[in-house]
């Protein structure tokens, strides 16, 4: 069977809720079909940027079985269904292969810090379990196992696994996954902390696995272009330092409070963090509605960018 394969961007995006905290469907329907309009190959909904770790098992459940019926052209529809378990990621995977997903995205199980060599083993597992296209995601920062290039090269020889999402510290470790040339799509995180944007796609990376383009899908859409030709090069290092602010500024506070207070800021269907979490201070979300005017944002989406009063909590 031949692998699918995926470049360019692949947005993580946000969940949307109404104002009593349910899921906002609706919401759903906009941001994916605004998505697929600005050249986002494939969407990642209920990742860490969907508030995954905060939605009920029927939740997850129904959000997969409605919103890929709102599949539209050929953007690629993937779903986080990493579980606490071997067994309860392996259901959640079934679930979404029969309810139509093109795919999922696994990371190592929370809060458990695994022995790197049990969370290969995990991810095997679950490959082997479900006839499903899947992605690996490689996130020491959030849940402080951090697969080695061995470990990585390994998992991405099964046919099932066609991504590898990369958002280690080691930036070192991207040169020796290309080096290899798997048979699996390359991405790594966009966050400009972790430095991984630049040496991914300058060594042969098919584009980032992203949280800003929940904002701004059409830039990081250029921003992800494979360099096919010496001219992407520039084009990449043009649209790189053009954003810096605002990949910053995505960042600057635990995802998704930034990306998704600014989204709200600007009229977007968004909806209020679900607590713990609770939006930006006024201050904080001023700067990133002055970074969407010096882009020019809000003049190409018709957005109103005055100051806002913080998002409340759920």
């Amino acid at each position: 069977m031949t692998k699918m394969r995926i470049e360019g961007s692949f947005v993580a995006l946000i969940t949307p809720f109404n104002a009593d905290g349910s899921v906002d469907f609706g919401g759903f329907r906009t941001l994916i079909d605004w998505q697929a309009k600005n050249g986002t190959s494939a969407v990642l909904i209920m990742g860490s940027t969907g508030e995954v770790s905060m939605l009920t098992p029927e939740e997850r459940r129904e959000i997969v079985e409605k919103t890929a019926k709102m599949k539209t052209g050929n953007m690629k529809m993937f779903y986080g269904c990493t579980g606490t378990s071997t067994a309860a990621t392996i259901a959640y995977l079934k679930h979404a292969k029969a309810a139509g997903a093109d795919g999922a995205i696994l990371a190592a199980p929370a809060y458990i810090c695994a022995p790197e060599d049990d969370i290969e083993a995990f991810f095997a597992e679950c490959a082997d379990a479900v006839e499903l296209p899947i992605g690996i995601y490689n996130n020491p920062p959030r849940v402080k196992s951090d697969l080695h290039w061995d470990h990585l090269l390994r998992l991405m020889k099964h046919p099932n696994i066609v991504v590898l999402k990369e958002s280690t510290t080691r930036v070192g470790q991207v040169a020796q996954v290309c080096a290899a040339q798997p048979d699996a799509t390359i991405m790594c995180c966009d966050s400009p902390n972790l430095g991984l944007v630049v040496p991914t796609m300058s060594l042969g990376g098919h584009g980032t696995a992203n949280m800003t383009g929940n904002i701004d899908p059409a830039g990081l859409a250029l921003l992800s272009t494979p360099w096919a030709d010496p001219a992407q090069s520039v084009v990449f290092r043009e649209t790189y330092l053009r954003l810096l602010p605002l990949l910053h500024f995505t960042y600057s506070a635990i995802n998704p409070v930034a990306v998704k207070s600014l989204m709200k800021a600007v009229g977007l269907p968004a909806g209020d963090l679900r607590r713990p979490l609770t939006g930006l201070k006024p201050d904080h979300l001023a700067r990133g509605l002055a970074i969407v005017r010096n882009l020019g944002l809000d003049a190409r989406n018709g957005w109103k960018t005055a100051p806002a009063l913080p998002l409340a909590a759920e």
